[in-house]
């Protein structure tokens, strides 16, 4: 018998690796400081390994992807957008992504507390997910 709570928490989790793979790639062109453009592609790079790995798993229990919500979407694109029309530096670029960072962080706890019965694979992938948000938000202080 399929766990749901397990389902769930992986298209929660597969949803936050692509929201966070697309706000990187709009911002990362607008960035001129060549650390910092480096840092953002590697975390964008830790994001697509962990999708892979959320996908076969979901794959292999015949479900679908998910992604994330056209909502969520649009707002992110437009608040990156109207910010860096305003302010087009690095330090809005970490400000956003940094924001984006805790708000990903704080649903993923969310899921972990409302998807309790989901596997212990399933858990350490969406902790792994929390890390890799946690470090990229660390290490972009210096940037804002």
């Amino acid at each position: 018998m399929e766990n749901k709570d397990t389902i769930r928490l992986l298209k929660e989790c597969d949803a936050g690796t692509k929201m966070g793979i697309a706000s990187i790639d709009e911002v990362l062109e607008k960035v001129a400081d060549e650390k910092l453009k480096s840092l953002l592609q590697e975390s964008k790079a830790h994001h697509k390994e962990l999708e892979r790995e959320i996908d076969t798993m979901l794959s292999e229990m015949g479900k679908e992807e998910k992604e994330p919500s056209s909502m969520a979407k649009g707002m992110s694109w437009m608040k990156t957008n109207m910010k860096m029309y305003m302010d087009n530096s690095d330090a809005t670029v970490a400000d956003l992504i940094t924001d984006g960072c805790d708000m990903g962080v704080k649903s993923l706890y969310r899921y972990l507390n409302q998807y309790q019965a989901a596997d212990e694979k399933s858990k350490e992938l969406c902790h792994k997910l929390i890390d890799i948000e946690e470090l990229l938000r660390k290490d972009l202080r210096p940037y804002l």
